[in-house]
């Protein structure tokens, strides 16, 4: 949703941005929209955390987006076997 990434790119403030998901969340729930219900469950389930990105602006998007690399390369040699292996592999390929 526009309204929910207006959200985060223009709020400043933690209580603003507190009112704002809580007006957006309440505003998903009376539409029905079974599309945002885990977005909604999600925000609702871990408020707390996701407004500290309002303080400092920072999210764990490059842990995650390294994650998956992890889990990619894992997928790629069908389980891992030898650790040691690849740790080096993956000091190779992404270090």
């Amino acid at each position: 949703s526009r309204k929910l990434s207006h959200i985060f790119s223009k709020t400043q403030d933690k209580g603003v941005g507190l009112t704002k998901l809580a007006r957006w969340y309440d505003e998903v729930e009376r539409s029905g929209i079974k599309a945002f219900a885990t977005v909604s469950r999600t925000i609702q389930n871990h408020y707390q955390t996701i407004l500290n990105y309002f303080d400092k602006r920072h999210t764990n998007a490059s842990a995650e987006s390294f994650n998956a690399k992890i889990k990619a390369l894992r997928a790629q040699f069908r389980g891992v076997r030898n650790v040691e292996f690849f740790m080096f592999r993956l000091m190779k390929i992404y270090a």
